[in-house]
């Protein structure tokens, strides 16, 4: 190492990069050679070159000293004709001669050597070898005539006081400015734009025509009127402007020559420059100019970017970002590619869009782009997938291009991305927000098959609202409906908080429960000050801290509430009557308040006739239990604990011993050993203890190891779930782990068939006519449609075909659009159906975001469009903890500690509980349950409700025909409430005859004739359903099939099912309600000792515990 470093000889003492260009004498003896570079550019010439014209700093510096030589000169011309005193007389020699002080001349003689020099030095600089190309330049003949007499008066005195068109040199002005504006630009390092460069040609233009027209007048005139300069001004502004008044007119022919030829070259040239201004602001409409940077630091905005913008996808952002108060003053910029669409442009001309949103055309790929939406101030950037391409992938890699550009420009700036495929998520991991959609698409389908209508739940959790929907409909479920789709996830920091303040070392079900009693919020989660993990119903072990976060559902924020106290009865006295009292609810204060306005309910009570209605139906000789609920617990005991944690993991999955056996032998609970890409959520699961041969997953083929070639053949325990699909992608993960999610008891986990094709032959071999759910995915083929709304044509007609074929059977599907779905078990003659439609269209005029809800298939939790959930991601920018809540609601994600979503039916055996705040103190203090909501499924007996539903949408209402109406419907049904839904010839009647209702009045005169008409109805629509019913057993028989799951099947046709979130604590159960519960994770605390207690809270036996808890 010491040999190699004494090879190499050290520099020279005094050497200087200077010695290195200029040359040192002392290297001449080196071995060395000496490579000199760009040594063009050490010519005279070239650093001449270099300082007037290539260098931009410099460059600047001298045309700026040339406009202002140019603005001198005429300058100097006014101050010489305002000096002159007007000659008498009209000979030529005025306009030849001219009165020219000595030092006016001496000055203007110094500029014009100034500046002919200039325009020699910088001729000769640029000079390319066509010296006939520098001459011949209008600048340069501008330049000689202005300058050139004043260098020869020099040398011939009587020619000092020769007149010379200095004013000309305006137009080498404007050609300086020019100029002078691109050097600066490029001085500075910024685009100049484009629009702002025509504005100036065009009004430096304008006043070189006006001024060079003054001048000229002015000194033709001198021969005839004598006129001044501002008697010029005044005849060239009122002729240019075409009024004309004629009181200044021009006397001498050449003057008069004058005139015709500046109008003529204005006729040419001020058009030209106006057409140039107009098809420039024309692309700038279309392109969106640029965000002014002023207003970018003063004002806040985000940006939004798509490849594609259209209409829906742009009001429904707009719709759910400024419903929040504060987001009112931000201004939303849209950086888009493409030219902006008709119906976009014209929503953005309306008053309340066109000051807070602006359109930008261009690619987040280019740097230019982003700084002209200036992106490094905005407050978050939204980048959404096109969903509409056939290509989805594709569409993906694009939206992963979009985040890493914005992220490289703009590092700080928040990211919110939609992905369109779970395998592309880890691409964009680095950004704050992401939803994808098909990890939360197959989420929803696949709680929908185990918890009826979650999509239609997280659905109206995840959209703003007032809960004002429906609020005019004669409907009762309608108005019960739409108020609580109003209820969403708020947070706040429990020592701030007046709802949950005083639970502070309580136990979290302890503060949930009394929440709701008091003041009908639903407390569902909880987040430690230290943790960034959210827990959903973290148990009774939960103990409330000062600085936790609460999660709760309402129909408002607390912020925005108001209070008030109703003081009926002493606590003592409500508690006595909560607990123990038969036949009263406790006096509650609950808060439904909308906006600033609180509306407190007052107290109900539920009386009964008969007192023991609260005691459980005895068994056998078992003891008649005491009509009570147990308390809740302020702080859960050992006993309470252990019973909490293991009745969700192991009383459900009781089973007798060969069971118990057989499925210990089947299954085993562990984490998927495979997973299908990169970034996908390890969820604890139901496996297999072996991995089953390939060739036995054909259910329609046999092999070595089975030779089943149907699903019947099988003899599966528990219902199946079909998913039609047309392929077998990544998202299905996503579909199968919350259904064998390990929560899931044994007992109840479904077959899952995948169906790649469905024709009638596939779809009765793989059990469609015995199945519990069928799941209906295959839209992508169709995504090529030029029309995006026929994008869900094919599983449209698709779903309808199986509901023509399989009426009873449960179709669930996803849609593209929303407006699609009332297309969903489409009846073209159902008068409800209409009637539900003209009350949407009302709902949509009203200003709602929410009209479609009210379609019996999304309020049934049947159909639902992701599109839906882009509110999800728009509603992060404020609440940022909402797409974790939605996906540990929805199984995506699963945090230790915290509950998830399940469901429980309230049967018969359930009724004496009569109340929702009452099964809120049961699930609480048995089992640790939080209750959400209720799936409630009504009959649909008579249609009553359809005619006032359309008297009130039609305007047509009567009072008086409306009461006796509604006298008519409680008489009516109850002779007939056991006969209307199997007979469908009085339900077509009593739809007609509520028609006929809705309009002006019964019509008795043609009761006969219409009766025969709607029997033949009723004949046809009969014969249609034989028709197809003999071609589906037809089928199944030549198939080698039974025909007596379809002979079972029953038409639910004439049911609706909707969805009460957070309901008040009054609300009456029914028989069928479903339930929906967050229950404690099972794993959160698992107990050291034996877990085979199971004594009820309530000191019962464990038999009656059990009822309890299965509810």
């Amino acid at each position: 190492m010491v040999d190699l470093e004494s090879e190499v000889p050290p520099l020279p003492p005094r050497y200087r990069f200077r010695d290195l260009l200029l040359g040192d004498q002392g290297w001449q003896n080196d071995d060395r050679v000496q490579v000199e570079f760009y040594m063009n550019e050490n010519t005279f010439k070239e650093r001449l070159k270099l300082f007037f014209i290539k260098n931009q700093r410099s460059s600047l510096r001298i045309r700026l000293f040339n406009f202002s030589l140019k603005l001198l000169s005429c300058f100097l011309y006014i101050i010489r004709v305002l000096l002159e005193n007007p000659s008498q007389g009209n000979e030529w020699s005025h306009i030849f001669w001219v009165n020219r002080s000595l030092p006016l001349w001496g000055l203007q003689v110094s500029v014009a050597l100034i500046s002919l020099f200039e325009t020699i030095l910088l001729g000769y600089l640029s000079y390319k070898g066509n010296i006939w190309e520098q001459i011949l330049r209008i600048p340069f003949i501008l330049e000689i005539i202005n300058a050139v007499p004043f260098i020869i008066s020099i040398f011939w005195p009587s020619l000092r006081n020769l007149f010379v068109p200095v004013f000309l040199n305006c137009w080498l002005a404007k050609h300086a400015l020019e100029n002078m504006i691109n050097d600066l630009h490029r001085a500075i390092q910024r685009t100049q734009s484009a629009m702002f460069n025509q504005v100036l040609i065009l009004i430096s233009t304008l006043l070189c025509l006006i001024f060079t027209c003054i001048c000229g007048i002015q000194h033709l005139e001198r021969i005839g009127k004598k006129l001044n300069l501002f008697d010029s001004l005044y005849f060239c502004i009122v002729t240019f402007s075409t009024v004309g008044f004629g009181d200044v007119t021009p006397e001498t022919w050449s003057s008069k020559l004058f005139v015709v030829a500046m109008i003529c070259v204005a006729l040419v040239v001020l058009p030209i420059q106006f057409e140039q201004l107009a098809y420039l602001w024309m692309e700038r409409q279309k392109s969106g100019g640029n965000y002014s940077r002023h207003r970018a630091q003063t004002e806040k905005h985000v940006v939004l970017c798509v490849s594609s913008l259209k209409i829906d996808l742009l009001m429904d952002f707009l719709n759910e970002f400024y419903a929040h108060p504060r987001l009112q003053d931000y201004y939303v910029v849209i950086l888009c590619p493409t030219e902006m669409d008709v119906q976009v442009r014209r929503v953005l001309q309306i008053p309340m869009w066109s000051q807070r949103v602006i359109y930008l055309q261009g690619s987040a790929l280019k740097d230019q782009d982003l700084l002209r939406a200036k992106m490094d101030d905005a407050e978050a950037c939204f980048i959404l997938s096109s969903r509409c391409e056939v290509d989805r992938t594709s569409s993906d890699h694009q939206t992963i291009l979009r985040a890493w550009a914005v992220k490289d420009f703009a590092p700080n700036c928040p990211l919110y991305v939609q992905i369109l495929k779970p395998e592309n998520k880890f691409h964009i991991k680095f950004a704050d927000h992401v939803v994808c959609e098909e990890e939360f698409k197959y989420a929803m389908l696949a709680l929908n098959c185990i918890c009826p209508a979650t999509s239609t739940l997280i659905t109206l959790l995840v959209h703003t609202s007032r809960g004002q929907e429906g609020q005019q409909s004669p409907e009762q479920w309608q108005k019960m409906y739409g108020r609580c789709s109003g209820n969403e996830v708020y947070h706040i920091v429990l020592e701030e908080s007046t709802f949950f303040a005083e639970y502070e070392g309580k136990s979290f079900t302890y503060a949930s429960f009394h929440a709701h009693k008091k003041f009908g919020v639903c407390l569902i989660g909880i987040r430690r000050e230290d943790n960034k993990n959210i827990l959903l119903n973290p148990g009774p072990r939960y103990i409330m801290s000062a600085t936790d976060i609460c999660f709760y559902i309402n129909i408002t924020k607390e912020e925005n509430s108001a209070f008030k106290n109703h003081d009926h009865q002493t606590k003592s006295n409500v508690s006595r009557s909560f607990y123990h009292g038969p036949s009263r609810l406790p006096v509650h204060s609950i808060i439904a308040s909308m906006g600033t306005v609180a509306i407190d309910l007052q107290d109900t009570s539920c009386r009964s006739a008969s007192g023991p209605t609260l005691s459980l139906p005895s068994e056998g000789n078992k003891e008649v239990r005491r009509p009570s609920i147990a308390p809740v617990l302020e702080v859960a005991d050992s006993s309470s604990i252990q019973t909490c944690d293991l009745l969700s993991d192991q009383s459900e999955d009781e089973t007798t011993p060969d069971e118990e056996m057989s499925s210990n032998v089947e299954y085993a609970k562990g984490y998927p050993p495979y997973s299908p890409y990169i970034g996908s959520s390890p969820t604890f699961c139901h496996l297999l203890h072996e991995k089953v041969p390939f060739c036995c997953l054909r259910l329609d083929k046999s092999c070595q190891h089975n030779y089943y070639e149907d699903a019947k053949a099988y003899g599966f325990k528990n219902k199946l779930i079909i998913v039609a699909a047309e392929t077998a992608g990544n998202g299905l993960y996503n579909f199968i782990v919350p259904l064998r999610a390990y929560y899931r008891p044994k007992k109840e986990l479904n077959p899952v068939i995948l169906l790649l094709d469905n024709p009638l032959d596939d779809l009765l071999r793989c059990g469609v006519t015995f199945a519990a759910n069928m799941v209906v995915v295959d839209k992508e083929s169709t995504m090529s449609a030029e029309e995006d709304y026929m994008a869900d044509a094919k599983t449209i007609v698709n779903v309808q075909t199986l509901f023509r074929l399989f009426s009873s059977l449960s179709i669930i599907t996803e849609l593209t659009h929303p407006a699609n779905m009332r297309f969903m078990q489409f009846r073209a003659k159902d008068c409800y159906s209409l009637a539900l439609s003209k009350l949407e269209k009302k709902e949509r005029e009203r200003g709602s975001n929410l009209a479609f809800m009210f379609r019996l298939p999304f309020a049934a939790g049947r159909v639902f469009s992701i599109s839906m959930l882009d509110t999800l991601l728009y509603q992060s920018f404020v609440k940022d903890y909402m797409i974790s809540i939605t996906r540990l609601l929805l199984g995506l994600d699963t945090t230790p500690g915290s509950g998830f979503l399940c469901s429980m039916k309230i049967t018969e055996d359930d009724l004496w509980i009569r109340t929702y705040a009452r099964l809120y103190q049961k699930l609480c203090s048995s089992t640790g349950d939080v209750p959400i909501g209720i799936y409630r499924t009504e009959s649909q007996k008579l249609t009553t409700s359809e005619s006032q539903i359309s008297i009130n949408v039609e305007e047509w209402e009567d009072t008086k025909d409306a009461k006796e109406q509604g006298h008519h419907r409680s008489n009516h049904r109850n002779s007939t409430s056991s006969d209307q839904s199997d007979h469908p010839l009085l339900r077509r009647k009593s739809m007609q005859w509520a028609r006929r209702l809705s309009r002006k009045g019964p019509k008795h005169s043609g009761k006969t004739a219409e009766k025969i008409t709607q029997q033949r109805l009723n004949l046809y629509r009969r014969s249609e359903r034989q028709e197809l019913a003999e071609l589906v057993k037809n089928r199944m028989k030549h198939l080698g099939l039974s025909t007596v799951g379809y002979d079972e099947m029953n038409d639910h046709q004439s049911t609706l099912s909707y969805i009460l979130i957070n309901p008040s604590p009054d609300t009456r159960l029914e028989l069928n309600d479903v339930v929906y519960l967050i229950r404690p994770d099972p794993l959160a605390y698992l107990p050291n000792g034996e877990p085979s207690r199971k004594n009820s809270i309530c000191n019962t036996t464990g038999q009656d515990s059990r009822e309890e808890t299965q509810l």
